[in-house]
């Protein structure tokens, strides 16, 4: 099962917001919803493509209420999570599954709530110990080359 997790806005419920308009809650009504970190709304799909598809059918809603969305695809590795534009890469064949590791978000996870992300690149296969604050625990996600560049160039 590949899962979906859309984490909300700061300034958002975002349970609340996409259970409360009409189109959304038709888009998530087949699937069973679970909160693994505070402000997020995850469920499980039966492909990277559905993944995908569920994203994009919810794209007016993320845009507005969520803070990212993430996409955790097993086949490709089962404790690392996939940006959705590199998810999207995979699916449409951009990018082999097996190149995705290279650029990273280390996210810190303190009381069940995702905080600010460290970017880093792989150093000999591993990820750079997270640094920016005493966490629990930390999420990886793997992001594109774009993405990283984005986040450097600011």
């Amino acid at each position: 099962m590949t899962q979906v997790c859309l984490v909300g806005a700061d300034d958002v419920d975002l349970r609340y917001e996409l259970l409360s308009r009409e189109t959304a809650r038709a888009a998530l009504a087949t699937y069973d919803l679970h909160e693994p970190f505070a402000n997020t709304v995850a469920v499980d799909t039966v492909s990277l493509g559905a993944a995908v598809a569920l994203l994009n059918d919810l794209n007016w809603y993320l845009v507005r209420f969520a803070e990212r969305a993430l996409v955790r695809e097993p086949s490709i590795s089962t404790g690392e999570w996939l940006s959705r534009d590199l998810a999207e890469r995979v699916r449409d064949g951009e990018i082999p599954p097996e190149e995705t590791d290279v650029y990273v978000q280390v996210y810190g996870l303190v009381d069940d709530e995702l905080v600010e992300p460290m970017y880093a690149t792989r150093v000999d296969g591993a990820v750079p110990e997270y640094d920016l604050r005493d966490v629990d625990e930390t999420l990886v996600v793997r992001i594109t080359e774009a993405e990283f560049g984005n986040y450097s160039n600011n």
